[in-house]
């Protein structure tokens, strides 16, 4: 395996001491990215939000800074990933206001209908099955809900073999049964993000 395959390995599935160090680092170069994304949001103050591949937990925190009265959880591969989050969020895990957990995105353990909000930054281009996991984010929004999906582009190009595209992405969304998508770009940083309402 070579240098480069190790390093998407360790990205894609934190572990170790390198995994650590790679976490401290997506929490600091995806910042910016994922603040532009969240303005997209309409955050109420009682908001169930999942953050699916929540990593090292930064944008777990803005999250709940964001949302003072509802549940914030997050979900990982990593169990490497799951222990920083929930390290970087003690105070929010200690009170009951954030829950973080080791699950896959196509078999969460969440009820029918249960998140405002759901977010992915900077992951659905490691998911195994891209359709599955829309289509379990699906599952547990509520009506009116939003999957907000947000990655630089470069990324989705190096690392995906089909849904590149935003028209690929808009009929994955509508096939499974998304009332709306919508499309913001940062052509100038490159950053994407994929809004799909239930």
């Amino acid at each position: 395996m070579s240098m480069l395959d190790r390093l998407i390995e360790q990205a894609k599935n934190p572990k170790g001491f390198i995994g650590s160090l790679m976490l401290s680092i997506m929490n600091s170069a995806h910042s910016g990215m994922n603040k532009w994304a969240l303005e997209k949001l309409d955050i109420g103050d009682h908001s169930n939000i999942l953050d699916i591949g929540c990593g090292g937990g930064k944008a777990i925190r803005t999250l709940s800074a964001l949302n003072r009265h509802g549940k914030i959880y997050g979900i990982d591969y990593s169990g490497q990933a799951v222990k920083e989050s929930i390290q970087a969020n003690r105070k929010d895990v200690e009170s009951g206001k954030v829950k973080i957990l080791q699950a896959s995105v196509t078999d969460t353990p969440f009820a029918d209908d249960y998140f405002d909000t759901i977010t992915a930054f900077q992951t659905h281009y490691f998911w195994d099955d891209l359709e599955g996991g829309v289509k379990e984010a699906y599952r547990i929004l509520q009506k009116g809900g939003c999957l907000m999906i947000i990655a630089e582009v470069y990324k989705i190009n190096y690392h995906m073999h089909s849904h590149k595209t935003k028209e690929e992405m808009e009929q994955l969304f509508s096939g499974i049964g998304f009332a709306a998508v919508q499309f913001h770009e940062n052509t100038s940083k490159g950053w994407l993000c994929i809004k799909g309402m239930k």
